[in-house]
């Protein structure tokens, strides 16, 4: 005997085998964009919520830096930026590396900071280092208008004569989302292996303040000898910073070739982090 079912029915959860190493679960996202949401605003709200300025830190902070570092490597070391108003060299430098190392550390972190919550309830996990993406990128945009407040006000002084084309100005959310899945890949891998690594948590702000100083943020790429300009070339960020100043300061050893294969790079950083999460946060909760 057979039984036809007329109606199709609509089921609200389906279990299945997982199949796919690189899923991006793009569906169940926008499922649970609500909760995406949350989290966003749960990060400004936990991280501001006993200070009294609030998200004016979020330019005050790089006001600062930019300041500090104008006095000690301008004024006091001497180191020359070809040209470019000091507080604009440094302060494009420091924006771009922000919203990157936000991204590499925040998501580091996703598994051993959020166990409780990954033991007790479903939803992608994947929607926690997206959120953290999410909401220092709008750090970033904040910062990024502080920058462009400051660039019309020497535009307007005369220091700056060169003004992008809108061919050129297509990069620049390019390289911003270049740097958000750069730093998520990245940090995906790390998050990943803190499961069984609880060392290398530790690791990461060290590490990412030293490789700060291996990026062109404080000193041109130009003033950096030929023998080891190769070696800061692997580093991804070099040409994004060096991408930024070149279309918007009009200096900068930016080349497209070199631009296109940190791309590259960033992309294959990006899927092995995606490859490496799923594969861990299936049984993560029996290790921490």
């Amino acid at each position: 005997m057979k039984i036809l079912l007329k109606n199709k029915q609509d089921w609200d959860l389906v279990i299945r085998a997982e199949r796919s190493w690189f899923n991006l679960k793009l569906k169940e996202i926008w499922d649970y964009r609500d909760l995406l949401w949350i989290l966003v605003k749960k990060e400004y709200k936990t991280y501001y919520k006993q200070t009294v300025l609030g998200p004016l830190w979020f330019i005050i902070q790089p006001l600062i830096t930019m300041v500090v570092f104008a006095f000690i490597f301008n004024n006091l070391a001497k180191i020359e930026t070809n040209g470019i108003p000091p507080y604009l060299f440094y302060l494009s430098g420091i924006i771009a590396w922000n919203y990157f190392s936000d991204c590499l550390t925040l998501t580091s972190s996703i598994f051993t900071s959020n166990s409780n919550l990954f033991g007790k309830v479903y939803f992608p996990r994947i929607i926690v280092p997206l959120s953290k993406v999410i909401s220092g990128l709008i750090k970033f945009g904040i910062q990024f208008f502080l920058f462009v407040f400051i660039y019309l006000y020497f535009i307007y002084e005369g220091d700056i004569m060169i003004r992008p084309t809108y061919k050129s100005l297509f990069f620049i959310p390019l390289m911003i989302i270049q740097m958000g899945i750069l730093g998520q890949g990245f940090g995906m891998i790390i998050s990943s292996a803190t499961i069984k690594y609880r060392d290398l948590s530790y690791l990461v702000n060290f590490g990412t303040q030293l490789l700060m100083y291996a990026s062109p943020i404080v000193y041109p790429l130009s003033i950096v000898p030929d023998k080891y300009r190769f070696m800061m070339m692997l580093n991804p960020m070099t040409s994004i910073i060096e991408g930024f100043r070149f279309i918007l300061l009009g200096q900068g050893m930016f080349k497209y070739e070199t631009y296109f294969l940190s791309l590259l790079f960033s992309l294959l950083i990006f899927i092995s982090g995606v490859i490496i999460f799923n594969k861990y946060e299936k049984n993560f909760i029996d290790s921490v």
